[in-house]
């Protein structure tokens, strides 16, 4: 599926806004893009910003062909530090796949950054289970452009597909995974005083914050949690993520969603520790809460409400195989065997970055880290990444 604008691009969510061009579009700032949008509308939800903020075609930070993930970007993620966390995905995924009676497996990936995690998916899997190569097959959701033609330039393989959106795809049974997409799907910015309010952004000489009263859809994802915040209580809704997890659910005829992202339960979430919520900002290795400046220079994310996942997941038919850390997840899975091997495995047997590795994986990124695993039609056998969970 595509906005329907005078230039197409990928957009997989239908809670996302169409922008109209202008054709002196390229030599504008994407600032003064929504400033004039703000000038002709009024002030617009916080979500349209983040979303423009984001993946406005060539100028937002996902949809321009600057470098963000990896050593020279802003922030990198497991697959980009070693094949050792692809490794540890695909045994889980051989585990998923002879719990299925060994069929056609479809591994569906969303946002795959530069590739590294499907290279190393099938690298390991060819090497390591034949019989599985032979049945699976990888497609890729990609709704960014530069990052599309990054993943097809390290990706050369038969069995890779890439898709604008989940919606073009057939139904498929294997696995769905997503590492770190969530987190960066754009969320609105609610804050409780007499009643729930929504933050809209305006612009008059510089960017401000306006309260409007939340509309019921925002107010219904509290009810659902079971969820009242207190007065002064700031904190981000991802109705993305809630309708993500629902057209996942309609694509997956039988198997599993693996999602791997940094964040919270709903109890952790709106702990009084996190009253002004979660959203943060990363630009050039600095970190702030400040969304307004550098804008598409500039990632925003907010962390990520896995009991909104389990529960939206749940009402459209995933049950909840088990929750836990990274860190749990992929010691589970034999992660330090499999580094202790990596010499022989990989051609490197430098100390120093196995340690780095065991650091990075398993303490910070580790600990960070969840891993939420739901099923449908599957066996009620506990998987092996959940054994510590």
């Amino acid at each position: 599926m595509k906005r329907s604008c005078d230039k197409q691009y990928p957009q997989p969510f239908p809670n996302s806004y169409c922008y109209t061009y202008n054709t002196n579009i390229q030599y504008m700032e994407l600032s003064e893009v929504i400033i004039d949008k703000i000038k002709n509308e009024g002030p617009i939800p916080f979500h349209d910003f983040m979303e423009m903020s984001l993946y406005y075609p060539g100028m937002g930070y996902y949809a321009s062909a600057e470098e963000s993930i990896g050593t020279g970007g802003d922030f990198y993620t497991s697959p980009c530090l070693s094949p050792v966390f692809g490794a540890m995905v695909s045994r889980q995924l051989e585990e998923m796949w002879a719990l299925m009676g060994k069929c056609d497996f479809t591994v569906v990936e969303f946002g795959a950054g530069k590739g590294s995690l499907c290279g190393h998916i099938m690298q390991y899997i060819e090497r390591t289970n034949p019989q599985l190569y032979g049945k699976l097959n990888y497609a890729i959701i990609e709704k960014s452009p530069s990052m599309r033609q990054h993943e097809q330039q390290c990706i050369c393989r038969d069995k890779v597909c890439w898709y604008d959106s989940i919606h073009d795809m057939p139904q498929v049974q294997g696995c769905v995974i997503s590492n770190e997409l969530v987190d960066n799907f754009a969320v609105h910015l609610v804050e409780m005083q007499d009643e729930l309010m929504e933050v809209f952004v305006d612009y008059n000489d510089g960017f401000a914050e306006r309260l409007k009263p939340a509309a019921e859809t925002v107010k219904q994802y509290f009810a659902e949690q079971q969820i009242t915040l207190p007065r002064g209580f700031r904190t981000e809704v991802n109705l993305e993520a809630t309708q993500w997890i629902q057209d996942v659910s309609r694509v997956l005829k039988k198997g599993y969603v693996l999602t791997i992202d940094y964040g919270y339960s709903s109890t952790e979430m709106y702990n009084a520790q996190r009253s002004k919520g979660t959203l943060v900002c990363y630009n050039k290795h600095k970190v702030s809460a400040y969304p307004y400046s550098d804008i598409g220079r500039q990632d925003i994310t907010a962390h990520v409400n896995f009991t909104a996942l389990h529960l939206w997941g749940q009402k459209n038919g995933l049950d909840l195989c088990g929750y836990t850390d990274q860190a749990r997840f992929l010691l589970s899975l034999g992660i330090l065997d499999h580094l202790n091997r990596a010499g022989e495995i990989y051609g490197n047997s430098d100390r120093e970055k196995e340690a780095f590795l065991k650091y990075a994986l398993l303490v910070d990124m580790g600990r960070k880290f969840k891993v939420l695993i739901q099923g449908k039609d599957t066996p009620r056998q506990r998987l092996t990444g959940l054994m510590f969970a």
